[in-house]
């Protein structure tokens, strides 16, 4: 009853953290029909600033610690991006109204790494006064580009056997139409003798992985993030970062955070227009994959000693979805699938679970199991 009490004491003050205010202040103007508007060059250097300091420090970090303590929360983060998209294949896309390729979209996205989303929750790490590894951030690659792989493998893999399944029906009906019509087939550029043509197979089909990782390592958020990573683990960026990144941190962070707010509540009009089993995956989603992740921290933590502000961030970064090189990567990967669903699902009510919701509750649980 005590770790209860304790627990929903410190989940209820971390409500009334600056870091979510604004965003629920961005989601209530939004209502309103307020006018405000942050242009979208804003945004973008706002993201790069923010992910350029979060790889600064890890990559100081990385320099100075043991990377074999690193080996087991990395591979528990490749494990988890994978996991999230098989989770939705075998949930979502089980569910009626709903598309396979979509439900994978989706999944994709709720398997890649939220950049926003994993410096709110290191600002209020920070705030609670909670230790947390620097180099933790550097999971973010290890967890979003295995979860955008096999989510666009899996949907190649899918449309590729719908249209081979598709061409065999074909084909079966127009070999038991009379030969009248088998001759007229061949004509058209069947076999001889009425027998249509077997599927060519010139490896097309194949999926290639090294294109999908290439354009998640070119987008805008891992990129910054990996620049900062190379130039802390590299270079002597103390001054700059002591003097220029670190201070003005959290001000961006809540400037973000009320666009992703206003952005949010845009998007549910996006969410309207598909199957409702998508709010409902997207909810339930950041959560469950939160407490996987959480689980799997805590067996790094007690065989490695990672840090329980380390396990968090490793279920922060599992409950989030990507708001930034996620969706284009999928776009171009899986074309078949309706952005309004997985775009609409992640920002109209994935992030804001994981970033209101997810981070006071895994940061609770954590202070509430270490005393």
């Amino acid at each position: 009853m005590d770790f209860l009490s304790d627990f929903l004491a410190r989940f209820l003050a971390q409500l009334q953290s600056p870091t979510l205010g604004f965003l629920i202040g961005g989601i209530v103007i939004a209502a309103f029909n307020s006018q405000l508007t942050i242009p979208d060059p804003v945004y973008q250097f706002i993201v790069f600033m923010l992910l350029m300091k979060v790889g600064l420090t890890g990559g100081q970090a990385i320099r100075d610690s043991n990377l074999v303590e690193m080996l087991i929360p990395a591979l528990f983060a490749v494990a988890l991006g994978i996991l999230i998209v098989f989770i939705g294949r075998y949930t979502l896309a089980k569910l009626p109204k709903i598309r396979v390729v979509d439900a994978l979209a989706t999944a994709g996205l709720f398997g890649a790494v939220s950049g926003s989303t994993m410096a709110a929750a290191l600002t209020l790490l920070e705030e609670q006064g909670m230790f947390y590894e620097p180099w933790a951030a550097a999971l973010y690659p290890f967890m979003d580009i295995p979860a955008l792989v096999t989510a666009i493998v899996l949907a190649s893999i899918y449309t590729t056997k719908q249209k081979r399944n598709k061409q065999l029906r074909n084909e079966s009906y127009i070999s038991k139409q009379p030969a009248a019509v088998g001759a007229y087939t061949n004509e058209a550029g069947g076999l001889g003798g009425g027998y249509p043509s077997e599927p060519e197979n010139n490896g097309d089909d194949r999926v290639k992985i090294w294109p999908i990782v290439k354009e998640s390592l070119q987008g805008s958020a891992l990129t910054a993030l990996l620049l900062g990573l190379a130039l802390g683990l590299l270079t002597q960026p103390e001054s700059v970062y002591k003097t220029f990144y670190d201070p003005l941190f959290r001000g961006f962070l809540s400037v973000l955070m009320l666009i992703m707010g206003m952005e949010a509540w845009a998007r549910l009009a996006e969410l309207r227009k598909v199957a409702q089993w998508y709010a409902v995956y997207a909810m339930l989603a950041p959560i469950l994959h939160g407490f996987i992740a959480f689980g799997l921290g805590l067996i790094a933590h007690y065989i490695t000693g990672f840090s329980l502000g380390g396990v968090v961030i490793l279920a922060v970064i599992a409950s989030s979805s990507s708001d930034i090189s996620g969706p284009p990567t999928l776009r171009a990967g899986i074309p078949s699938a309706n952005p309004s669903a997985y775009i609409g699902a992640s920002t109209a009510v994935g992030t804001p679970v994981a970033i209101a919701l997810c981070i006071p509750l895994f940061i609770g649980i954590a202070q509430a199991l270490g005393g």
